[in-house]
């Protein structure tokens, strides 16, 4: 078994397998807050932690057929090698994600209107190190609290990961409406 990753699917050859009725299965692995916002029409949602949890369980109601979708393609490649390693391979990304599917014009559903988690870690982390920089003309050492949270961010983007949208995403804010996977195995029962 290959387990080397499908390629990516444009936008524009996503839209085009739309119109022509030959959709494939889109799974938006975004969290159900970004699900809610906005998303590709006939789409399912299922998180990336729900589906690597329980990639057991969803594999029996998954084809070979299967685009997986999110915010710019990076949580998709972790949910595709995922899939793979369960047995699922020739899962394919939706190049650039919800934002390219966007940028072409391409439809989408739109619910209540969140900040994404990425403008919420600048926000959070921006307004740290501000207050602690200023903190710190009045309390020797605070800012090292923003030193700190550079740091964190310096490793978050080498790493490919976020400790604080991690934490951000436990929100209630963020959280949207549970999911769980009987509910999205029902969801996918009833377009098999």
């Amino acid at each position: 078994m290959s387990t080397t990753p499908a390629p990516a699917l444009t936008p524009a050859a996503l839209r085009r397998l739309v119109q022509e009725g030959r959709a494939p299965r889109l799974l938006d692995v975004r969290t159900s807050g970004e699900f809610r916002t906005a998303h590709i029409p006939g789409s399912y949602n299922v998180p990336l932690d729900i589906l690597i949890e329980h990639r057991a369980q969803l594999l029996p109601h998954l084809d070979e057929d299967v685009v997986l979708v999110c915010r710019s393609g990076q949580r998709a490649a972790q949910a595709e090698k995922a899939l793979a390693g369960a047995g699922l391979p020739g899962c394919r990304v939706l190049e650039g994600g919800i934002v390219a599917w966007e940028t072409a014009g391409s439809p989408v559903e739109r619910g209540p209107e969140r900040w994404d988690t990425e403008r919420q870690v600048r926000l959070v982390a921006g307004s740290i190190v501000l207050a602690t920089g200023l903190a710190g003309m009045f309390v020797p050492g605070a800012h090292l609290i923003g030193t700190a949270i550079g740091a964190g961010l310096t490793y978050a983007a080498l790493g490919n990961s976020c400790a604080m949208g991690v934490l951000l995403s436990k929100l209630p804010y963020n959280r949207g409406p549970r999911t769980d996977v009987r509910t999205v195995i029902a969801g996918l029962r009833s377009t098999s």
